[in-house]
């Protein structure tokens, strides 16, 4: 299967996890980096999915809605999580767009801090930081909440 990348991306290993999202080029902070694509399903579509085995690139819009970037994705699906992201996953009009946290350059890992929806509390992270919580969205709390809560 061909895959179309948003302009700018690349596909490569990550030290992170399996496959990770990387730039081609030079991402200012602010700057969108991409939408994230993929089938538009309903959230008890989502469900379905999510309790099947296997990576899953299923990312909420909304109350109704869910994206799975494993089919027709454009290379977002790929972004690690990490407890010191360098971009931030938003809602914009039902679709959901990467912007970039700082300048990011070319040949550098996307990363984002992933939040409930994808069903990941309690998995490991091996993001490798300075602040890496070491579990993804521990009890449920996220950014700066969740280091204060880790270092009580």
């Amino acid at each position: 299967m061909t895959q179309t990348l948003a302009f700018g991306l690349t596909i490569l290993k990550s030290r992170i996890h399996g496959k990770g999202c990387f730039t081609a080029i030079l991402f200012r902070q602010n700057q969108q980096i991409a939408e994230y694509v993929g089938e538009r399903i309903t959230l008890a579509e989502a469900e379905r999915r999510r309790n099947i085995s296997g990576q899953q690139c299923i990312c909420d819009v909304d109350a109704e809605w869910a994206i799975d970037g494993s089919r027709g994705g454009n290379g977002t699906q790929y972004v690690n999580h990490s407890c010191e992201p360098n971009s931030d996953l938003i809602v914009l009009s039902g679709q959901r767009f990467h912007y970039a946290l700082r300048d990011i350059t070319p040949g550098e890992e996307i990363t984002t801090e992933y939040l409930y929806e994808l069903g990941l509390e309690g998995t490991g992270c091996n993001c490798q930081t300075g602040s890496c919580l070491e579990v993804i969205n521990r009890a449920g709390i996220t950014g700066e909440s969740a280091r204060q809560s880790a270092r009580r």
